[in-house]
């Protein structure tokens, strides 16, 4: 669908629907729409952060195609929406509590989908037309929703009948009244006694009349002020004794034990009649400050739409963080498989606290936080975390077919080696990744960790990447090095090892080092090859625009199955982003288009038995129908 909508900042209808678009929705969407209109297509993925900043937003249609997960908590700022339609997808999760800032929102369409929980954040909103049908939702049907004129709520686990409504006030029973009266001031104890009197006179009616009811009311208000009133006189008191403490024999023993057992025993009533009392409800509020160990209070921006795990729950879930669970080890800590009782799979990141400083421990719900908000089809999604005990953990999806540095470079089995277009495929997904977290997310996010072993792959190979936002917890640990030693350090920017500084233009560097592995299936240092060749970005820069270097260059498991062409554009996208000079390294908007206009030119070339050069190019079976990437 393209890229960079986002500069058309004059555009206020875009409408698409009715085609066949097999893409996901451009995550850089024109800002100030007032209708998006993308329904039945074939989109897929999920809903781009951007929608969140179109603040003008009326009408948002993206119904009847397949976008998935959960719909993401982004509604805070379209106050202006007066329809929204989301049906027939493959939506998943709860409805996100920014809902309840929908304050125009007249017509909503959830059904067909696969959402579940209660409707409770619709409550409240002027709707008028409401379809929930066929999804997942559970529990009571809010009255307040009944009352709409068109609600079509079929095919979910509603239960039957309308919500119960609160229970009715009741007054204290007989016997305890009386139990209350006995130590009531003269003016409570005339107030129930003439309640007693009017009850007896009145016992063959059915109920109490008005009067009775409201006496009984204010005497119990009477009797609860005189305890408040009594406590505090003996709190006054007992403040008084312990303020100057007489000395001694100006007291009699006798008259402090008495006062001792009297204020004992008033204290004992105090108590009883407060454990009667039942406390309201709890609700669920977004945490505003966060305690950290020095003592200071630090506010937590947005909420945090992770869940909440404890740590006895994924203790269970990887039998105690045992070695058959572990699956993988980094900077920050090790990474468990995590199985759980519903039968989901999730991968644990166990932090170890000792890498943290005092100020990093603080900003952890922070960092969560905004992780949690990441949403694309190309990161892995953290689902949860856990911050109990002074434990620190957080949990992602699980993608089970291994990394990208595993597949490149541990792989013997033949069958799983990566073809060239899947290869070009990883490059396109993290290249996508990337972008979002430099060009779209607001602050740009860096990753300061990209690298091989942080792209993950799913069954289909899918690139999935990894630690994205961890930034903030990262230890600072850069080192001052010299110059002979740039170009030494794997996937790390020139810039980085001259001076610990890190940016974006530093991600798109370590991005042209993982392109080089995907063409040579080298890693970037190896200290088993010759000197010359153990740096992969020295070794293989100067040759990349020499044809017949190039050839000799590719990863042998290849077996020259790949088109010379699309090969050579590749080493130029490499060429590109590998510049040691930050400021003439591209933005990754610019080497995505790149990455498809490569692919675009492949696939016409896919249709030819071979390409200009002569390189014979098969096409595995398992490829030849899936032309986009």
């Amino acid at each position: 669908m393209g890229y960079l909508l986002s500069n058309f900042l004059s555009l206020r209808t875009l409408d698409m629907s009715d085609n066949n678009i097999q893409d996901t929705i451009p995550y850089q969407l024109p800002p100030n729409l007032t209708k998006l209109n993308l329904a039945s297509n074939n989109l897929t993925g999920n809903f781009p952060y951007s929608i969140s900043t179109m603040v003008s937003l009326n009408y948002l249609n993206v119904s009847h195609n397949s976008i998935s997960q959960s719909i993401g908590d982004i509604f805070a700022n379209l106050a202006g929406l007066t329809i929204l339609d989301l049906s027939l997808n493959n939506f998943t999760g709860d409805l996100p509590n920014s809902f309840t800032s929908l304050s125009n929102l007249s017509t909503l369409y959830l059904q067909n989908n696969q959402l579940t929980g209660s409707l409770s954040v619709l409550t409240g909103l002027p709707l008028t037309d409401l379809n929930v049908a066929n999804n997942n939702f559970s529990g009571w049907i809010p009255s307040e929703l009944r009352s709409i004129r068109n609600f079509i709520y079929d095919g979910n686990s509603f239960d039957n009948g309308p919500a119960p409504p609160p229970p009715p006030y009741t007054p204290p029973p007989p016997g305890r009244s009386r139990s209350n009266r006995t130590h009531s001031p003269p003016e409570a104890r005339t107030s129930s006694s003439s309640d007693g009197q009017s009850s007896n006179s009145d016992n063959g009616n059915k109920g109490l009349g008005i009067g009775p009811i409201i006496g009984i009311i204010l005497g119990s208000l009477l009797v609860l002020v005189a305890l408040i009133a009594l406590v505090f006189c003996v709190r006054k008191a007992k403040k008084k004794g312990t303020g100057a403490r007489p000395s001694v024999g100006s007291v009699p023993v006798v008259t402090e034990k008495v006062n001792t057992e009297t204020m004992q025993e008033q204290r004992t009533k105090f108590t009883a009649t407060v454990t009667d009392l039942k406390p309201p409800p709890a609700e669920n509020l977004m945490v505003e400050r966060v305690q950290g160990k020095n003592g200071s209070g630090k506010r937590v921006k947005s909420p945090i739409t992770a869940t909440s795990y404890t740590v006895a729950s994924l203790q269970t879930a990887t039998n105690s963080f045992s070695q058959e669970f572990l699956i993988g080890e980094g900077s920050l800590g090790r990474v468990y498989r995590a199985d759980f009782p519903n039968g989901k799979t999730m991968a644990i990141k166990k932090i170890d606290n000792a890498a943290l400083s005092l100020q990093e421990e603080d900003n952890f719900l922070e960092a969560v936080s905004n992780m949690s908000r990441l949403r694309h089809q190309n990161i892995v999604t953290l689902v949860g975390y856990c911050a109990e005990h002074g434990q620190r953990l957080l949990v992602y999806e699980y993608i089970g077919n291994g990394s990208l540095h595993d597949m490149l470079h541990f792989t013997d089995d033949s069958g799983k080696t990566l073809t060239w277009n899947a290869r070009v495929r990883v490059a396109l997904g993290t290249a996508r990744a990337l972008e979002y977290l430099h060009e779209v997310c607001l602050p740009s996010i860096v990753h300061r960790n990209f690298k091989s072993a942080n792209i993950l792959l799913d069954e289909e190979l899918n690139p999935h990447l990894s630690d994205c936002g961890l930034a903030a917890l990262t230890p600072n640990t850069e080192r001052q090095v010299s110059t002979q030693m740039v170009g030494s350090f794997g996937y790390s920017a020139p810039e980085f090892a001259l001076s610990g500084i890190y940016t974006v233009k530093s991600d798109v560097y370590s991005f042209g080092v993982v392109m080089l592995e995907l063409l040579t299936g080298r890693k970037p240092l190896d200290s088993s090859r010759v000197r010359s060749e153990q740096s992969l970005v020295r070794w293989a820069t100067p040759q990349l625009h020499d044809i017949d270097a190039l050839a000799k260059m590719v990863d042998p498991s290849l077996n020259g199955m790949y088109p010379a062409k699309s090969l050579s554009r590749f080493a130029d996208i490499i060429a590109l982003c590998v510049q040691p000079e930050p400021e003439f390294r591209p933005p990754m908007s610019e080497v995505v288009q790149a990455l498809v206009r490569l692919v675009q030119r492949a696939s016409v070339v896919k249709r030819r038995s071979s390409d200009e050069s002569g390189f014979v190019y098969k096409t595995p079976e398992h490829e030849a129908i899936d032309m986009s990437f």
